[in-house]
């Protein structure tokens, strides 16, 4: 494994672990603060037990996700000093407002953890909520600054300078919206369904049944909502993929050909030598619509794009139909979810009912994981688009290949860690939340 390589492979292993436990510690405050506001409307201890099972999980998430996000950052300037040697100062004003909004969420959750029976029972419950709040925010703002590689703006190159430098311009760049609003909405998706997913087991082996249906609602209700959702903010990524990033989407769609009625490619296996999908199910002009709302205007295709300038096909095509498809699935469950609330509540205690929200335990994730892959492996060769390109800013230090090794060591030891402390918090429900003893708030 040469430099570049190692340095791509370390960054791509930091990434794919921090997104899921950025991902659960944006999301998981919120599941916390509906159980909470629920127990202080009803005075039920269920839902109190469980807001205080739930918040020793946000803590669990909320250190692995500092740890790995803090190694991101490092990783940034140590693997790509070019990179951030030109980009930090364009778009480094949403990594500081990241950092302000992680102090402000580490501090509420402090109040929160401590603050039963000390603070007023509403205070409490807000500190909760700001810790959700503050979490979310501190994930558009990283993902503002990854869509302004995706979508560069905020200053002008002139004779390889960047002048005229507009921070604001920077963070608020094209794609801002878009990848922010898309990406939220898939943390939702994926932390709903694996919460749900956890709960569901336990109420099929019959353990503390009560507590982990009402777990199981709440967590299940905010990943369906955005099942749902997710598809309209899937369009709306997807357009602004199209306008900036043409190259990205030809991939996505195996697309190899510009040509009217471009078809919306289902599976296949793309051949890029032959520049064709093999086995595939192609939809005439649905390519062109859901880009142009027109039928008949071409799509640009990977014939117009020159080759030095291609993403890797293969993999952005697989990972884009990966995505795609788990959030099909996670929809459809949602809709029966739906149907079971509004008529069928006997289904909730049905086998096959809870057997198909464990089977969906994992495939918010992997659907997450697919689309971090589509944006940075759609990405390449660049990685500012159009202007830097990632052979470019990696660094010259040797030795990143032990680096690699290191991290990969050190991440499997953190999942290890993460998996054994929320086994130790589901084991002891029976012992520590699931019961009705009275508490002062």
């Amino acid at each position: 494994m040469d430099n570049f390589m190692a340095a791509r492979s370390q960054m791509a292993l930091s990434l794919g672990f921090h997104i899921i436990f950025s991902c659960i510690g944006m999301v998981m405050p919120f599941f916390m603060a509906v159980s909470h506001f629920m127990y202080l409307k009803t005075h039920n201890p269920i839902y109190r037990n469980v807001t205080k099972a739930w918040s020793k999980g946000v803590a669990i998430f909320f250190a692995t996700g500092a740890v790995s996000g803090t190694v991101l950052s490092f990783e940034l300037g140590l693997l790509w000093p070019t990179f951030m040697k030109h980009a930090g100062p364009i778009f480094g004003m949403p990594f500081s407002l990241e950092g302000t909004a992680f102090f402000i969420e580490a501090i509420a959750l402090g109040f929160f953890l401590y603050g039963w029976g000390r603070f007023n029972k509403w205070f409490h419950w807000f500190t909760g909520v700001v810790v959700g709040i503050s979490g979310l925010a501190s994930g558009i703002l990283v993902v503002a600054a990854n869509a302004w590689m995706n979508s560069p703006s905020g200053f002008d190159l002139v004779n390889g300078k960047y002048t005229n430098i507009d921070p604001i311009k920077a963070m608020f760049n094209p794609a801002w919206f878009s990848q922010a609003l898309h990406m939220s909405v898939a943390a939702f998706a994926a932390t709903g369904f694996a919460v749900a997913g956890v709960h569901a087991l336990m109420i099929l082996r019959k353990r503390n049944v009560d507590f982990h249906m009402r777990s199981f609602r709440i967590a299940a209700i905010f990943g369906v909502v955005a099942a749902i959702l997710q598809p309209l903010s899937g369009d709306i990524s997807a357009k602004m993929v199209a306008k900036q990033q043409p190259a990205k989407l030809a991939a996505m769609e195996a697309h190899f050909k510009t040509e009217p009625y471009s078809p919306l490619i289902i599976g296949g296996i793309p051949d890029v030598k032959k520049k064709k999908v093999d086995y595939a199910l192609e939809l005439p002009g649905i390519l062109s619509f859901m880009v142009y709302d027109d039928f008949k205007t071409p799509v640009k295709g990977l014939d117009q794009i020159p080759l030095a300038d291609q993403p890797p096909i293969a993999v952005t095509h697989y990972a884009f139909q990966l995505m795609v498809g788990l959030g099909m699935a996670m929809m459809a469950l949602g809709v029966i979810y739906l149907i079971a609330l509004a008529k069928k509540k006997s289904w909730f205690t049905k086998r096959w009912f809870l057997k198909l929200f464990i089977a969906a335990t994992p495939l918010g994730f992997i659907a997450v994981e697919a689309g971090w892959t589509v944006t940075e492996v759609g990405r390449q060769p660049w990685i500012i688009q159009g202007v830097m390109r990632t052979a470019d800013a990696v660094t010259p230090m040797p030795g990143i290949g032990y680096s690699f090794y290191l991290f990969t060591a050190v991440y499997f030891t953190l999942s290890i860690a993460v998996t054994f402390l929320l086994y130790r918090q589901i084991k002891m429900v029976p012992v520590l939340y699931d019961n009705t003893e009275p508490l002062t708030h």
